[in-house]
């Protein structure tokens, strides 16, 4: 296995952001791996399925995503990517104006493309901005 390079992850990152602000169903399914485990900023786990769930019915709609703090670490067969995220939109109607840190690993899933087989996030709950 080789590592990834820094502008790979990036890029797939970018492809991600666009995803999730436009709620394309497809590309998020080509980006997310099948065996996805993902802790939302709730503690709650969270499927491929049930992430692509709440983009197709429209439960979650982004209007703005603004990363800052990114870090990426590349390891040999895995990357992990780091980023704190200003979210703008509504989840259930609910407004949401939120800062939150995502944790991903990016790793050749069981369907043999890179993709994010795990992650994390948590709500920052005192905002300070700097890189």
């Amino acid at each position: 296995m080789s590592k990834h390079s820094k502008s790979q992850i990036i890029e797939l990152e970018e492809r991600l952001q666009q995803a999730m602000l436009t709620s394309d169903v497809a590309e998020l399914d080509i980006l997310i791996a099948p065996e996805l485990i993902f802790t939302n900023h709730l503690g709650e786990l969270v499927t491929k399925e049930q992430d692509l769930e709440m983009h197709r019915c429209g439960v979650l709609k982004l209007t703005e995503l603004i990363p800052s703090q990114q870090r990426i670490q590349l390891n040999e067969g895995f990357s992990v990517f780091s980023v704190q995220m200003h979210l703008l939109g509504t989840y259930n109607d609910s407004i949401i104006d939120e800062h939150i840190r995502y944790t991903r690993v990016w790793s050749i899933s069981s369907v043999g493309y890179l993709q994010i087989v795990a992650g994390h996030a948590s709500v920052i709950k005192s905002y300070i901005i700097s890189d």
